[in-house]
């Protein structure tokens, strides 16, 4: 099989003109070699260094002259130096045409013997072996699942890209087992692969890293406020909302429902934000605290002979002269029962009529009013005690000192409510002199606890 291989021709054509006798030399070498300028002549093709893959199966690959072995690689390789010689030597041959100008048509000698080639060789036309491409020419026996590749002399079975022969079958090769290619996830396909990535990332272009989203610039899904972070984003809510369940939209916060105690009286919600709102006879003092009004100060709407007195939500007119028959107003609030009158020796020397107000459902006890005497009389004793308006005993008087005493509340009172209560001091002396003047206490009593 090599010996074919052997035979290489060098062909020298020389042509003469017929006017004057001109030499035109061309060579030509057979597979296997290749023509070497510098030293004019045909020289041997190292197969084994420019054919991929030339051995299969752990065969080691040697050169030899105008082919090459596959051999075991533990087989010795000897060498004839003067074979390889005369292989380089008859690697070609010098053939010489020449045209006279006598005879112009005479055709050059064709040679009559036929050559030997080797096998995956054919004799081309001109005579010289020439490689056979078993690709082409469908002479292989590859399998459909493999791709052929010519050789010189001979031919090769590959898998094509992504596939490894696993005896005589390609099998797919799976990347994803290999060294990370992908930067998340790889999924294997039949003979390749590809990336993917986690949520939140997307494909750079070099298709293997995984690249944040900004899901905020691309596409904000959030309902007001984004903020992107790795692999992902979150939503938040202006004040006054909250998030929902699909933590994306935003409802209002109902902030009357998360405190009863946001407002002092009442919460009404609106969208994002909420306000207080007080009852009539009060305003709203620091965004939800209830102060009452001073009617008499703002709209006074008492006539002239009364005066306005003013309680927690709202106020009442009073008669400036509150003195009834037989007392006469002496000063402002005080009437005297004159002792020219019989029928004054019956009667409080005097009454003084006072206002006060208190917020409904105050705390007991409580000290609310302090009784005392204006006028000290020598060698006298008073007592004080709650001559009428004490009825269900919400009221208690406990005398401070021998000229005073407190009005003490008791029982909780709820409003709006007016409680009129009658105290009395009493004074006597050691001469059997005997004489009671009465505060009249009224008490309103507000319709709220502040």
């Amino acid at each position: 099989m090599l010996t074919a291989m052997f035979l290489a021709a060098l062909v020298l054509i020389t042509v003469h003109s017929q006017e004057t006798e001109e030499t035109i030399t061309y060579t030509q070498c057979t597979d296997g070699y290749e023509w070497d300028p510098v030293r004019q002549r045909c020289k041997d093709i190292d197969e084994c260094e420019i054919v991929p893959d030339a051995c299969k199966g752990g065969m080691k690959c040697v050169n030899h002259y105008g082919g090459y072995l596959c051999l075991p690689r533990t087989a010795q390789i000897i060498v004839n130096e003067r074979e390889e010689a005369a292989a380089e030597s008859t690697s070609g041959r010098n053939n010489v045409i020449r045209r006279t100008p006598a005879d112009p048509h005479r055709a050059p000698p064709n040679p009559t013997h036929q050559i030997q080639c080797a096998a995956g060789y054919e004799q081309s036309d001109h005579n010289v072996c020439q490689d056979i491409d078993e690709c082409a020419t469908g002479t292989h026996n590859c399998r459909a699942d493999q791709v052929c590749v010519n050789l010189r002399g001979s031919f090769s079975c590959q898998c094509p890209p992504g596939y490894q022969k696993r005896g005589d079958q390609c099998v797919d090769i799976d990347e994803c087992t290999l060294p990370p290619y992908c930067h998340h996830r790889c999924v294997n396909t039949p003979g390749s692969y590809y990336c993917q990535c986690n949520a939140g990332f997307q494909l750079a272009s070099n298709n293997h890293t995984c690249v944040d989203i900004n899901e905020c610039d691309a596409n904000n899904p959030c309902a007001q406020q984004c903020y992107n972070i790795l692999g992902s984003f979150i939503c938040q809510c202006n004040p006054g909302f909250e998030l929902s369940s699909d933590r994306i939209n935003c409802e209002d916060t109902d902030e009357c429902r998360t405190s009863s105690y946001i407002c002092q009286y009442q919460c009404v919600n609106e969208p994002g934000k909420f306000s207080c709102v007080c009852p009539e006879g009060y305003q709203v003092v620091g965004g939800r605290t209830c102060h009452d009004i001073n009617e008499c100060e703002t709209t006074n709407e008492c006539r002239e002979d009364e005066i306005c007195w003013n309680y927690h939500g709202g106020f009442r007119c009073y008669p400036r002269n509150p003195c009834q028959e037989p007392y006469v107003l002496t000063s402002e609030n005080r009437c005297v029962c004159p002792v020219s009158n019989a029928v004054c020796r019956e009667l409080p020397y005097s009454v003084v009529y006072k206002y006060m107000s208190i917020r409904s459902d105050r705390t007991v006890p409580s000290d609310i009013f302090q009784i005392q005497a204006t006028t000290i009389y020598p060698n006298t004793i008073n007592t004080f005690r709650i001559k009428s308006g004490n009825e269900n005993g919400e009221f208690y008087l406990r005398q401070t000192s021998a000229v005073s005493a407190m009005l003490v509340l008791v029982k909780s009172l709820s409003g709006p409510r007016e409680h009129i209560v009658d105290l009395e001091m009493l004074t006597v002396n050691t001469l059997n002199y005997r004489t009671s003047s009465v505060l009249r206490l009224t008490i309103i009593v507000g319709p709220y606890a502040f």
